[in-house]
């Protein structure tokens, strides 16, 4: 967050202390002078990355708004990690592990300037259906939850922070000796650590950056670096807000205008700074000796040096002056005594090492939080995604603190629940109740769960798992198929049960994409082209992700039952593979097709919706067929193609959407693929139909060449295949086709 306008300043009013470095160059530097001076047992250097400053950098796929193409953002992460270690420089990363409670007003502050981003992205959307560009884009939902895993797949340290990350990596920082900081937050300038580069200025292929180097900065100021803190107060920043000292800025711009008479050429907000430092300045100069970290002649309310004080603390590092009067933000415990102290030991030990998602919150502090997600505020058919999870968290909340008690865990408080989603203002924490878990045939104990071995026990953990989601039923799948596969399943029967305008065309695209995934390469997946894009898949596929986060907070829960690999989105989703079977599932295509024409995808497609929709007919959920009509405002432009997802692959044309009712969609208005060498299926004799464009066949084998063949097979679900039906028989619309517009790809962001 930082210090506002400070780093804009230092770029505009004092480039001298703005320079380019080699981060190579860097790295043998800092190894020589480690060696000569052998007061370090680590000489190899050290950058520690403040995470949540990057993801927007790292997050550079083309296309953000459908849920994220998370396969190729691995890809991304792995390249940029490897770009570094080849380098010598060992990397360390630090991602927000909570919100610190005085800064929750600023956070708020943000959730609501993103959500009114979020409202135009969606109007652009339906408006042009398309994403919008750079200028107004949002990252994929989850992926400051998600990123820390991947880092950690790739071998990587990473840290979850127990208190504000930026005090954790500028500590980090200096106690061990590192390299320097690499981020975007001003908080950096002003912390005395090892030095900050700008991941904002990063050139990967070069590894070169900007430093932003503090003192040459106080130098220009007039300034130590120890007083740093306090002009980073005066200015505003997280602790103490800009208008409490806006009086002292008045009138510390005053006296500098009188005391510097020539007229400020410079930007206008750098006077404002050059005016407080001068303040600032002078009040150390009227101190005989520095008793504190507020001096004594300023003149300022109680409460107002309170607040200053407390502020200019929370910029001492261990081992500095006044850090003594630092009372760092212990956790709360609101249920110690509720848990045993091995769990809550657990419980930050799992947090800190980026193992325990949702649980460390939940335990100590007693609150969850959830920024942003792409919702549409004017569908009023899907839920938000904060209420579609409630009931999942509730029941988590359950497993942490009412596993195994009695009647007298009736006093267990709520959990503050701070989620983003339309209508919410945000004013104060929904206060949500933890709801018992019932475990059939057992009633085991959080400590059992956790700690204990055993094929009884791994059983357990799998029953409280599911119990969860209200997926029980499905215990008998552990094992048969692949646990991202379980989880998907899990996650989409949790999806239908709790949002009632759910069609089956939607639970179609959500498992024929998690199907199909497997087959997917990351190159592949980023050529998929959309015509147009959906307003109401956009949220569906925020809806998913979301919903793999809760499948991994009751998982850790559940004393981890499938690993947590499983859970990640790279391994259960894409994005734009989801937007293109949501479109073909409502255009009604055949089931082959929906399943890339693969006998396994359909054979394991078929499986796994027989079983979900079993499951819903137990809970009195019957899933009904209702396709959505595309809008029809959208222009297309004059020019362009919708590429098939596969190099090589013949040129794919869109039918033209006809009908203007669900009757006509239904008699076979569908969005089909045509291509080389391809005919009118014929399921009466599934012959081996050769595609010159390279789709795999049966087997499911890679995206090869051209000569590769397939089978068709039809989509009943018994396997049996219908007689043939004349043209204008079983679809009285087919043979009325015209070609449609060809649509260009929307831009990336």
């Amino acid at each position: 967050m930082g210090v506002k306008g400070l780093q804009s300043f230092v770029e505009r009013c004092f480039p001298e202390a703005c320079v380019t470095v080699n981060l190579r160059e860097m790295a043998r530097q800092h190894i020589a002078t480690n060696q000569q001076s052998c007061t370090s047992t680590n000489n190899s250097p050290t950058l520690v990355v403040d995470g949540m400053s990057c993801l927007q950098h790292w997050y550079s796929c083309r296309n953000w708004v459908c849920g994220g193409q998370w396969m190729e953002y691995t890809g991304v992460l792995k390249n940029w990690v490897e770009a570094f270690t080849s380098a010598g420089i060992k990397l360390v990363f630090f991602f927000d592990g909570l919100v610190e409670e005085q800064k929750r007003p600023e956070w708020v502050k943000r959730r609501h300037r993103v959500s009114r981003d979020i409202v135009k992205i969606f109007n652009h959307i339906k408006e042009h259906g398309k994403q919008p560009d750079k200028q107004l884009s949002c990252l994929p939902s989850a992926l400051a939850t998600f990123t820390p895993y991947a880092l950690r797949s790739l071998g990587q340290e990473v840290f979850c922070s127990v208190r504000e990350a930026d005090y954790e990596i500028a500590s980090y920082a200096r106690t061990h000796g590192s390299m320097a900081i690499l981020g975007q937050d001003s908080d950096f300038i002003i912390y005395d650590s090892a030095p900050y580069l700008s991941v904002a200025k990063l050139q990967i292929n070069s590894l070169t950056t900007v430093i932003y180097d503090r003192q040459r900065l106080c130098r220009n100021i007039g300034l130590t670096v120890t007083q740093l803190p306090l002009l980073a107060c005066l200015l505003g920043n997280d602790v103490v807000p800009e208008e409490q000292m806006q009086h002292i800025r008045n009138n510390a711009a005053a006296a500098y205008r009188r005391s510097n008479p020539e007229p400020y050429s410079g930007p206008p907000h750098g006077q404002v700074v050059l005016a407080v430092a001068q303040f600032v300045r002078s009040l150390y100069a009227s101190e005989e000796e520095e008793t504190g970290p507020v001096p004594y002649s300023l003149n300022v309310s109680v409460p107002q040096r309170e607040l200053l004080k407390k502020g200019v603390c929370s910029y001492l590092l261990p081992g500095q002056k006044h850090y003594g009067l630092v009372r760092i933000s212990a956790p709360l415990l609101a249920f110690e005594k509720h848990v045993t102290p091995e769990i809550l030991k657990a419980c930050r030990e799992k947090h800190v090492a980026v193992e325990g998602f949702m649980v460390y919150s939940v335990m100590c502090a007693g609150v969850t939080e959830c920024s942003n997600s792409l919702e549409d505020e004017e569908d009023k058919e899907l839920l938000p995604q904060a209420l579609v999870y409630k009931l999942c968290r509730q029941r988590v909340y359950g497993l942490l603190l009412l596993l195994g008690k009695d009647d007298s865990s009736a006093d267990v408080p709520a959990i503050k629940e701070w989620f983003v989603f339309p209508g919410n203002t945000l004013k104060e924490a929904d206060m949500v109740q933890p709801v018992p878990v019932n475990i059939p045939s057992a009633q085991p104990n959080l400590d059992l769960l956790w700690f204990s071995t055993g094929h009884e026990v791994s059983a357990l953990r799998l029953a409280a798992f599911l119990t969860v989601f209200d997926c029980l039923d499905y215990s008998d799948l552990h094992g048969k198929i692949g646990d991202s596969l379980l989880a998907a399943l899990c996650l989409v029967t949790y999806i239908v049960l709790q949002v009632q305008s759910l069609s089956e065309e939607d639970v179609d695209a959500y498992l024929s994409q998690a199907v199909c995934l497997r087959l997917r390469s990351p190159l592949e997946l980023q050529q998929i082209e959309l015509p147009f894009l959906s307003s109401r898949a956009v949220q569906l596929g925020s809806l998913y992700v979301r919903g793999l986060s809760h499948l991994l907070g009751a998982n850790n829960a559940s004393g981890c039952p499938l690993p947590s690999a499983a859970l990640m989105p790279w391994h259960s989703f894409d994005g734009q593979l989801f937007h293109s079977k949501y479109l073909q599932a409502h255009s009604g295509v055949e089931k082959p097709e929906l399943l890339d024409n693969d006998m396994s995808c359909l054979s394991q497609f078929v499986g796994l919706k027989e079983q979900l929709l079993e499951t819903c007919r137990k809970r009195g959920r019957v899933l009904q067929s209702e396709p959505r009509l595309i809008q029809k405002s959208i222009q297309p432009p004059p020019e362009g193609s919708y590429r098939g997802p596969h190099p090589g692959s013949p040129q794919r044309v869109d039918r033209a959407w006809r009908g203007e009712t669900k009757k006509d969609l239904q008699h076979g208005q569908r969005w089909r693929e045509r291509g080389e060498g391809c005919r009118e299926q014929n399921y009466e004799n599934p012959q081996r139909i050769q595609w010159r464009g390279g789709h795999r066949g049966g087997g499911g084998g890679g995206g090869g060449g051209g000569g590769q063949s397939f089978h068709l097979y039809s989509d009943s679900y018994e396997g049996n295949r219908p007689p043939k039906q004349p043209r204008g028989g079983r679809y009285p619309n087919r043979g009325r086709y015209q070609l449609a517009p060809r649509w260009q790809h929307p831009p990336g962001p």
